[in-house]
């Protein structure tokens, strides 16, 4: 597989993302800047300016009409993906660390952090998608603040108005989006800050990262763990790859102790584990430095990583991935 390096960003990588067609890739970085690439040939479509802070999060609705992003210049904002154009803005008084879309598109969700006096909320918009997208509601249709461990990411569960989220603390919870009920927990999901969340594509099971070096699967309905994946690196990324049983992990450690340690032992990889037998099938090098996110694309034709050495690297998979049986002679049917 040989990469397609893209190198748009000055600083590290904090997220990529795909549209659901898969044919275009998202990446944001503390350089204040959101590129948009072709994903089959590493192409940059454009960019996306506005922000003067680092954008933690993106996010791309199903019909790939529009973008929002969340930023540590204390807004979220709402782009059109056709012409870059920021629609519209709203400003809090802390950064925004996790931005998601609703299933129908109709509801965004944004985490933002607690700092200054002001605790950790979650907000839900209703997004107004008639005309050019720029007449928006000003106040979230609900505000609440998690009670205990900061909530860091979040996704709207496959059950409408309800929310997952993953804490500092390694918990996982369901919150009720119109009263902010928290539903449901799993205070023991990790046991440290939970890095990532990604859903599968009928949002009926997700699988989270966490710096306590393991990356697990969980039921949406019910929480309860039904994978885990065990590595030897604090992990920022993980996915799940759409028709093939496979989960991506990507990680390693800080930046801060990489230059004591050689690349080999900063095990900056992407990591391929076997999503039933919880087994490592492979590895692909190329980052030189930890790897921060991790997509893949909705056609299950490439995967893209996004690193602290600020470049993207675009995989995409050989014939042999394709050929690849891996449940022995079993043919499983979508």
């Amino acid at each position: 597989m040989r990469p397609i390096l893209l190198q748009g960003h000055e600083r590290s990588l904090t997220q990529i993302k795909f549209n659901p067609e898969g044919d275009l890739l998202f990446s944001c970085s503390k350089d204040h800047v959101i590129n948009v690439w072709f994903a089959h040939n590493g192409e940059r479509l454009g960019t996306y300016d506005g922000h003067n802070g680092t954008v933690w999060s993106i996010d791309v609705d199903s019909q790939s009409r529009f973008m929002i992003s969340g930023s540590a210049d204390n807004t979220l904002r709402l782009w059109s993906i056709q012409d870059g154009k920021c629609l519209y803005k709203w400003e809090f008084p802390t950064a925004v660390k996790r931005v998601a879309f609703s299933e129908d598109d109709e509801q965004i969700v944004c985490v933002t952090e607690q700092r200054m006096g002001y605790q950790g909320a979650i907000r839900v918009f209703n997004i107004n998608r008639d005309g050019d997208g720029t007449d928006q509601p000003k106040e979230p249709t609900s505000f609440f603040n998690p009670i205990g461990s900061k909530a860091v990411v979040c996704a709207f569960a496959q059950t409408p108005n309800l929310i997952i989220t993953g804490h500092e603390s390694g918990k996982i919870a369901l919150f009720d989006a119109k009263t902010g009920d928290e539903v449901l927990n799993n205070e023991r999901a990790h046991m440290d800050v939970v890095t990532d969340l990604q859903l599968s594509t009928d949002r009926s099971y997700f699988i989270t990262s966490s710096k306590d070096k393991t990356a697990r699967i969980h039921d949406t309905r019910t929480l309860m763990v039904i994978k885990t994946f065990t590595t030897e690196t604090p992990l920022n990324s993980a996915a799940l790859a759409p028709l093939k049983p496979y989960v991506l992990l990507g990680g390693g450690q800080d930046a801060m102790s990489v230059t004591t340690t050689s690349l080999r032992q900063g095990k900056f990889e992407t990591r391929f584990w076997h999503k039933i037998f919880e087994e490592e099938v492979g590895r692909v090098k190329g980052h030189f430095g930890p790897v921060n996110t991790i997509a893949v694309s909705p056609r299950g034709d490439c995967y893209a990583s996004g690193g602290e050495d600020g470049f993207v690297r675009v995989h995409h998979f050989d014939e042999s991935y394709f050929r690849a049986k891996p449940y022995g002679d079993l043919e499983i049917e979508d």
